[in-house]
């Protein structure tokens, strides 16, 4: 069994091609939705990266319900004509400040999908060990991998692979705007010490990660994943 991690390759991770301040149309009709009305129903949203990782939607003003703006306050930043650092005439809201978005007819979470990103689920026979501590948390040869720009592959397996001894349920829940919003999540205990909320699963991703459906995948950068014998190095991400 090897235990010392390899040497890290971080050029199977792709980052955005873009850099903060880019500015792109977004083709796709956006509208927002707040107290049950559309508040804003526009073709001419923009997407700003205020980091190179996700873009956000800055909306026309002129489409935008002026006494939805009132309702907002401080919730809406609004950019004049003399704006400098962001498009004129547009404003950014914050996401969590509406009760819904729509792209087109499908309700869209947390923030923007980037055109520049791709998520893709491979199924493989990859052999695949999860360990914590030396102890085995799961490990599997069929299994479905989950390439998302940005962060490392996430290994979903089925939940027969899995030692469910030492996973906790957790009350955790998270959404993403390209897998859909989870079902679970599980902590680790091993002795008397509990790692909280290291694996999680989609019971209904989005269709087009379909895949993934019940599976289960851990954070690589809190456990040590063995990939055909060989254990790879922690990732760095934000959620190390």
């Amino acid at each position: 069994m090897s235990s010392t991690p390899s040497v890290p390759d971080t050029s199977h991770y792709p980052h955005s091609p873009v850099p903060a301040g880019h500015v792109e149309p977004a083709p796709r009709r956006l509208r927002g939705v707040l107290d049950g009305e559309v508040i804003f129903d526009t073709q001419r949203a923009l997407y700003v990266w205020e980091h190179p990782h996700y873009p956000q939607y800055y909306v026309p003003l002129v489409d935008v319900d002026p006494a939805a703006l009132e309702r907002l306050g401080t919730a809406a930043q609004i950019h004049g004509a003399d704006a400098e650092d962001r498009p004129p005439g547009t404003v950014r809201i914050k996401w969590k400040a509406l009760d819904a978005w729509y792209e087109e007819d499908e309700k869209i979470f947390v923030h923007p999908r980037s055109p520049f990103a791709r998520v893709d689920a491979l199924r493989s026979s990859r052999q695949v060990r999860i360990e914590l501590e030396g102890v085995v948390l799961a490990e599997a040869s069929s299994l479905v991998i989950l390439f998302e720009t940005g962060l490392p592959p996430r290994h979903y397996l089925d939940r027969t692979a899995l030692d469910f001894s030492h996973l906790v349920p957790s009350d955790k829940v998270t959404s993403c705007p390209y897998k859909g919003t989870t079902s679970q999540y599980w902590s680790v205990r091993i002795a008397d010490e509990l790692r909280p909320d290291l694996a999680w699963s989609y019971e209904f991703p989005t269709v087009e990660l379909a895949k993934i459906a019940g599976l289960v995948a851990f954070f690589d950068e809190k456990v040590d994943t063995f990939v055909d014998g060989e254990l790879l190095e922690r990732p760095l991400t934000p959620f190390s």
